[in-house]
């Protein structure tokens, strides 16, 4: 990856760096780039959250994080990945472990599949081992998707929905972006659910309530520490023309991707100062600047 970043920061005739990747690499990119004088705009690593209030209605938020928890096989940076319950999590639990179970893992080109194969090899064993942790780091392990085997694919890259329970800030498995169809889940009391770590979290990519309770989501909206703020929306990903608008861990730059932003990062500004006026014989030099005679 160094010798591709070098070659880039190299080449002349490359005014502008725009990176989508991990943080690691994102250093390897931002540092040489800055060095000869790019602009630079990276987007990297997330951790999105979703608060799960104890009046959202069942259905819907169920749905809500089945689909953006699993869909893609978590294989996008506004996947959902993890879960705050406020209050009790056990009904909720029963309910997302039924819907996850539901989900058939098959080929991505078969028609009734709901998740393909993660990406890689390497990516699956990352997977597995960042599962792997949290369970002996003492979370509950209320779905395993590691040994599914889809016929035909028998050596394939598949892994299943899982979700994970009694997750800790401290656990590797929370730290980590796992980029994977893995839901981890956390539970704190309804007078600190805002204090919860969501807001201490280094990423700040996006973040979501699931909310009845107008109150709620405006504190949350207002408060939370994150670029892309979703209310009873779970992926809240923007249209085209607003900006992606990631923040803190998950961004770094001076103008962001997409909208007004995004199309300022591609300009060279130009100013043009023009005076078509005729000057009278004998008037002298003026010294002035030429905007103020």
């Amino acid at each position: 990856m160094r010798d591709i970043v070098n070659a880039i920061c190299d080449e002349e005739d490359i005014k502008a760096v725009s990176f989508v990747g991990s943080n690691m690499a994102r250093f390897c990119v931002g540092l040489n780039a800055y060095f000869v004088f790019y602009a630079v705009q990276s987007n990297m690593g997330a951790k999105n959250h979703a608060i799960v209030m104890p009046d959202a209605n069942i259905d819907a938020t169920i749905n809500a994080l089945v689909a953006a928890g699993f869909g893609a096989a978590g294989q996008r940076c506004m996947a959902l990945s993890t879960v705050v319950f406020v209050g009790d999590s056990k009904p909720w639990l029963n309910r997302l472990v039924q819907s996850a179970k539901a989900l058939k893992v098959n080929s991505g080109t078969e028609p009734d599949a709901d998740l393909g194969p993660v990406i890689s090899k390497q990516s699956k064993e990352r997977i597995h081992r960042l599962i792997q942790s949290g369970v002996e780091s003492g979370a509950e392990l209320v779905l395993d998707g590691r040994n599914i085997v889809v016929p035909g694919y028998e050596n394939g890259n598949f892994v299943g929905p899982t979700i994970l329970a009694g997750v800790r800030p401290d656990m590797e498995c929370y730290k980590e972006e796992i980029f994977g169809p893995v839901l981890i889940c956390m539970e704190v009391s309804e007078a600190n659910f805002f204090t919860s770590s969501v807001s201490l979290y280094r990423y700040g990519n996006g973040g979501s309530i699931f909310t009845t309770a107008g109150a709620a989501a405006r504190k949350f909206q207002t408060e939370i520490e994150c670029g892309q703020v979703g209310i009873n929306v779970p992926i809240p990903v923007p249209l085209p023309f607003f900006s992606f608008t990631g923040n803190k861990a998950s961004f770094a730059g001076d103008l962001n991707f997409y909208g007004k932003a995004g199309v300022s990062f591609y300009t060279q500004m130009k100013t043009v100062t023009q005076q078509w006026k005729d000057l009278p014989d004998g008037s002298g030099i003026s010294l002035a600047m030429p905007t103020s005679q």
